[in-house]
């Protein structure tokens, strides 16, 4: 059901391209959206995002629950669950669609929203690719504070959000009773291999090294699941298919809006509104980021040519945690996933923090 609403909103989008309209910068847009959505199943979804559907698959399936809820449940120690999820993303290299998966994985498991929170606002920004290409390119002063803007932003909207929408009990939106019988060497090893294809994936090494470390590790992968029950590996494809039907539509028609918006939006207004370290710019900087969508490191050099072109140390680092953590696609699949009453106050939390810490950082460091 939900490829076929996809299938006809792109074919209506596409039709209307096709139309012989006048205004070339309407189709020039259109073409746009497009050619972003084209370059985004290119580079992402083969070795990003089915990596990380296979890897949520695996955790709402085989991860123990009582391990997600000692340590990232809704009555888990708060001291232990909220740092351990704001630095979880340390080791992935995704961006603000492909955490998604990844997200939904260890909530659907039973993770608290707070701690399942805290995981989705960092995970995209703080993978030591992005960390140390920011130090290089903009600065280790900008890449540090960003580090811990990031971080412990994360842990106080986890904590609004958690007191917000308070649970009792199990977190998540299901939970499967029937827990597979493996030992906790077996599960980690499968996980393993997967966040090994998936972290390779990602990358920029040697062609021969990274196609090596892929397929010794997906032929793990594929001989593990030989090897376990029919039951077992017939329960992980219909998981990772779940989260596949329930997110790939949507994020591919966000990434298709997106790709519109930003052939359609002039250059000369965003460095107009993006200009100083004024509340307005940074506040500015935040919806910008959080509707736009920037592949994994993309955002380095476009935020390196705004600075050239006047844009303040502010309104750059309100860029990095709202372009990171949201885009249009994330916010699309977010609402359906958790219901716009959630969805929409951990958007507007998403933007007040990245606002908050835009301007202090800018007024600081004049």
């Amino acid at each position: 059901m939900e490829f076929k609403k996809f299938s006809l909103l792109v074919g209506g989008f596409l039709l209307f391209y096709l139309l012989p309209f006048e205004n070339s910068n309407v189709q020039q847009a259109i073409l746009g959206g497009f050619t972003m959505l084209s370059s985004y199943a290119k580079e992402h979804v083969l070795f990003c995002l089915i990596p990380a559907f296979f890897v949520a698959g695996t955790i709402t399936v085989f991860v123990k629950k009582s391990a997600i809820l000692r340590v990232l449940g809704p009555q888990a120690k708060k001291i232990i669950a909220y740092p351990v999820a704001a630095s979880a993303g340390g080791i992935l290299a995704v961006c603000s669609c492909t955490i998604l998966p990844l997200f939904g994985g260890i909530y659907k498991r039973g993770a608290g929203l707070g701690p399942a929170i805290a995981f989705l606002f960092t995970g995209p920004a703080i993978n030591v690719a992005a960390i140390f290409l920011t130090g290089r390119v903009l600065g280790w002063e900008l890449s540090i504070i960003r580090l811990v803007a990031t971080i412990s932003s994360a842990i106080v909207i986890g904590l609004i959000m958690q007191a917000i929408f308070a649970e009792k009990g199990e977190g998540g939106f299901t939970i499967v009773e029937d827990e597979p019988e493996l030992s906790w060497a077996q599960i980690l090893v499968f996980l393993g291999l997967q966040f090994v294809f998936l972290i390779a994936g990602g990358l920029k090494i040697n062609v021969i090294i990274k196609t090596t470390i892929m397929v010794i590790a997906a032929l793990g992968i594929i001989l593990m699941a030989l090897n376990f029950k029919p039951s077992y590996s017939a329960r992980w494809i219909e998981e990772t298919w779940e989260f596949t039907k329930k997110i790939l539509p949507y994020l591919f028609f966000g990434v298709f809006i997106a790709g519109i918006i930003s052939h359609s939006l002039p250059k000369t207004v965003v460095q107009t509104f993006l200009g100083g370290n004024r509340l307005f710019s940074n506040f500015f900087a935040s919806i910008f980021g959080a509707f736009m969508y920037f592949a994994t490191l993309t955002e380095v050099p476009i935020i390196q040519s705004l600075m050239e072109l006047g844009m303040g140390k502010g309104p750059a680092l309100a860029l990095f945690m709202a372009g990171y953590t949201l885009s249009l696609p994330n916010m699309i699949v977010l609402t359906k996933l958790l219901g716009k009453k959630k969805a929409f106050t951990y958007f507007a939390l998403v933007i007040v923090f990245s606002t908050f810490w835009g301007y202090l950082y800018g007024n600081l460091m004049k």
